[in-house]
């Protein structure tokens, strides 16, 4: 049943705002021609952070925090302006899609409790 409160609830709205992210990064990335091989190759690259977990909770979610907050690709994409890095560019574009992809599936960053604990809800 079609309730109108649920289009405004936080998880859609946050998985909504994930689809953003992905279609303004995939469109940047088209407009500054980038090689979509490269970005397939290179577009699951943040979940090896992933590996963390086999030391414990605590060092997997450290690092898969790390690679999965915007701070980092934001922060590349910001010098890559300003040096005029073709590379770091197309490099924070797909790790930015990474990350609005991600949201879009409802994936979120990770608690040191469990794996599945995430800031946006139990996976």
């Amino acid at each position: 049943m079609f309730h109108p409160i649920g289009l405004l609830g936080p998880r859609f709205l946050l998985r909504l705002e994930g689809a953003a992210v992905l279609g303004v990064a995939l469109v940047a990335f088209w407009a500054l021609d980038g090689s979509w091989w490269l970005f397939g190759l290179a577009f699951l690259l943040p979940d090896v952070a992933l590996l963390g977990f086999l030391a414990n909770n605590r060092v997997g979610a450290a690092l898969y925090n790390l690679a999965h907050t915007y701070l980092f690709p934001l922060a590349l994409g910001a010098v890559a302006m300003l040096t005029a890095s073709h590379t770091a560019g197309l490099a924070a574009l797909i790790w930015i899609a990474h990350l609005g992809f991600d949201r879009l599936l409802g994936f979120g960053l990770k608690y040191e409790t469990s794996r599945k604990e995430t800031h946006l809800k139990k996976i």
